[in-house]
């Protein structure tokens, strides 16, 4: 059986073209699985996995618990505001405790950027990174680099754009060390103010004009604004933003051809895109949905079989 050439996902910069590759042939397979009748297999009946999410998350927390449950795993959910934590436990003694229990994969949601690799450094756990702060969010990026491969085909020399608020988006950056890594040309456009400097210092192109890449793209990521990571205005208002850089279905008439869209959610309809747009046939939204769980799914499945555990 081919192997991850890593032992926990921290983050897409740490992977490589053939994780990747391994990780989709790995979520065809699943994806299979959670189509049946019966959508859950036996894999992992002797793992333990505990989610620990110290941020809010919906759509996220759902994907992983249910791809943990379709492999058989027993789950532990761990939310930070009931915990010790708020009385004002380290993150290492909250997961040394977790860990006494007897769990062998942690899934964590962290606020602050490395939190993730911290703790791989030091606890004895594979560690699957579900989004440090602004830094990374590696499964999401695979679930769309995966959702996009579906509709295009190999991503080698495809255009992909990424809209909106790429200064505190963590999707953002694993999209484009995976889309990099998978052969694809990536364009970032938004208002200057939420374009990271020396953003170009990781192959990408950047754009102020919003036609001018949707003319460009094969597909286009459409970010929401992360109003709760803002601590001053980056731009004047909403209404002005959505007239910018929301997508409606005037301006994908104007651009006169078909262009896969995407969003990791949660959608602020009427300000990044319009509902029109999201529930169009060209939106892809409900795919990347469906295909998270089978992208976890591989995940989980791959970094367990590194552990070595003798009942898997």
């Amino acid at each position: 059986m081919k192997k991850l050439s890593v032992d926990h996902l921290l983050g897409i910069k740490y992977l490589n073209e053939d994780d990747i590759h391994l990780i989709f042939e790995t979520a065809d397979h699943f994806k299979e699985v959670i189509n049946r009748p019966i959508k859950k297999v036996p894999s992992l009946r002797d793992i333990t996995i505990a989610n620990l999410f110290f941020e809010n998350s919906t759509r996220t927390k759902l994907s992983f618990e249910l791809a943990e449950k379709r492999l058989s795993a027993d789950v532990i959910n761990f939310s930070a505001s009931q915990s010790s934590v708020s009385k004002g436990e380290t993150l290492i003694d909250t997961v040394n405790n977790i860990l006494a229990m007897k769990v062998d994969v942690v899934v964590m949601r962290h606020p602050n950027p490395g939190a993730a690799l911290f703790l791989s450094q030091n606890v004895d756990a594979c560690i699957i990174n579900a989004g440090d702060g602004t830094h990374e969010h590696p499964s999401q990026a695979l679930l769309d680099a995966y959702s996009i491969k579906e509709k295009l085909g190999d991503l080698k020399g495809k255009r992909i754009a990424i809209v909106g608020d790429i200064l505190h988006s963590r999707v953002a950056l694993s999209n484009i060390f995976a889309l990099k890594m998978l052969g694809a040309e990536v364009k970032l456009c938004g208002p200057k103010s939420l374009i990271p400097r020396h953003i170009q210092s990781l192959g990408v192109s950047v754009s102020t004009d919003l036609m001018e890449t949707l003319k460009w793209c094969d597909a286009v990521n459409m970010l929401r604004v992360q109003n709760e990571r803002m601590d001053l205005n980056y731009f004047p208002t909403t209404r002005e933003y959505a007239q910018l850089y929301g997508l409606n279905l005037k301006k994908l008439e104007r651009i006169k051809k078909e262009i896969v869209i995407l969003h990791p959610g949660p959608i602020n309809r009427g300000v990044e895109i319009t509902s029109d747009v999201a529930d169009s046939k060209n939106a892809i939204i409900l795919d990347q949905v469906e295909n998270g769980v089978a992208i976890r799914m591989a995940v989980i499945y791959l970094l367990v079989a590194k552990l070595n555990i003798p009942q898997v």
